[in-house]
């Protein structure tokens, strides 16, 4: 019949909405005007369609299927219908059951009962991939829809992509005239930042540590040299007095604060040990260069088994373009969607074609090719980052897995080929050594 359907994953909704709004994909970052929801869903899917909507299928999840608040609003609102699988507690987090399953099988009965022409789908799960299929089979167009994604990728299968006969995407404008970010500054406790929120930390932190009871015979133990040169000083009781040492809070400092300390240290002479290498320390933790000068100030680390170590220096570059940005450094999150977008719709997968790609690309994103001449006397080697980022890409097309997962050196070589081939049209100079 000439009528459309909404099918909603939402799991996918709700995350995707909220990872984009909050940065986490927590539904319950995001508060959501269903009322406002269901309207704009069913405002866009007759215009997409061009057809009248019959029904709007909400597909969630609950503990013991029993309907949540969210969901008995939902289902007295006009042309919806809510489905609920269930809701469990697995390895410490939640995990949805039989949601993929009940909108397999809706898809595939409305198809085949032919109650709609149009079905919208609004998920991003492949396992519906089947699904799809049979609906088409059934003569049915299938509409996809995603949300923006927070990070600019893909957020879908794209087996799901590949098989849709149509695809939208809704915006972070369209997504905001429904979701606003929850209000967490309320409640019993003073907002982060305020007076009384202060005055309340202050007073905790304050309080006396509470103190075992002493056992008959039993010395306490001394407080160590090391302790004590980080304990505070003693607070000062209600009657003027200090309180006793014993009721002193002790603070061992973290990480954070021993890096604070150890960046205001002034470096100090090295003495030189018998062995010729520095040896001087200061406060414990600055260590002289065995070259004979003084570090301008430790770079250090934590190690749960030694405590404080020294960092290792980074290695120098092997060559000159090992200075050079990454692809993924240059790209923004909209730039990486339309990457996605061409990869699956334009880039045939050819060894060649895809090394040109990649070059194309990380060339105009870098802004001035004049950059990329300090390649050329290193040619045909790649700087290491940017040649195994460039691998990884090719992987994407299918061009590195081959039998006995071998890699084909044929493809390397191709790939890399088409990567210098580009360099070699854009920058200048570049024809003259790639030629060669």
């Amino acid at each position: 019949m000439d009528r459309c359907v909404v099918l909603v994953d939402a799991g996918y909704l709700l995350g995707a909405a909220a990872s984009l709004l909050a940065g986490d994909p927590s539904r319950s970052k995001v508060t959501v005007n269903h009322t406002a929801l269901i309207s704009a869903l069913r405002e866009r899917a007759e215009a997409e369609t061009g057809l009248p909507l019959l029904r709007i299928y909400w597909f969630d999840a609950a503990p013991d299927r029993r309907p949540m608040p969210e969901h008995r609003r939902l289902r007295v609102l006009p042309r919806v219908t809510v489905r609920l699988g269930a809701l469990t507690r697995a390895e410490g987090r939640w995990v949805q059951k039989g949601v993929d399953a009940a909108m397999h099988a809706e898809l595939s009965e409305l198809a085949r009962n032919r109650a709609c022409a149009d079905v919208v789908l609004i998920t991003g799960d492949g396992d519906l991939l089947p699904g799809m299929m049979t609906a088409k089979e059934h003569g049915v167009a299938v509409h996809l829809w995603a949300l923006q994604a927070a990070d600019g990728d893909f957020n879908q299968s794209e087996d799901l992509v590949g098989e849709a006969d149509e695809r939208r995407v809704l915006d972070r404008e369209w997504i905001e005239a429904s979701f606003s970010l929850r209000d967490t500054t309320t409640g019993a406790y003073p907002a982060p930042g305020s007076g009384a929120a202060r005055h309340e930390i202050a007073k905790i932190l304050a309080a006396p540590p509470a103190q075992p009871a002493a056992l008959p015979g039993v010395v306490p133990p001394a407080v160590a040299p090391a302790a004590a040169a980080v304990a505070p000083e003693a607070p000062a009781a209600a009657n003027g007095q200090p309180q006793p040492a014993a009721a002193t809070l002790r603070v061992v400092p973290t990480p954070k604060d021993l890096a604070g300390r150890a960046s205001a240290v002034t470096p100090v002479t090295p003495i030189t040990a018998a062995n010729g290498h520095g040896g001087a320390q200061t406060n414990g933790h600055a260590h002289a260069h065995a070259n004979g000068h003084a570090a301008s100030g430790p770079v250090l680390r934590w190690s749960s088994d030694r405590g404080w170590v020294d960092r290792p220096a980074p290695e120098p570059a092997v060559c000159a373009g090992d200075g050079l940005p990454t692809l993924a450094q240059l790209t923004t999150a909209e730039q990486r969607w339309a990457d996605r977008e061409e990869d699956i719709t334009s880039i045939g997968g050819d060894a060649h074609e895809v090394g040109q790609v990649f070059a194309r690309r990380w060339s105009d994103r870098l802004g001035d090719v004049e950059k990329l001449t300090v390649l050329w006397p290193d040619y045909p080697r790649i700087p290491h980052r940017v040649d195994g980022e460039l691998l990884r890409y090719a992987a994407r097309f299918g061009l590195l897995a081959h039998k006995d997962d071998q890699i084909d050196e044929h493809d390397r070589y191709a790939i890399r080929a088409g990567f210098w081939k580009e360099l070699a049209g854009q920058v200048p100079g570049g024809s003259m050594v790639v030629d060669e």
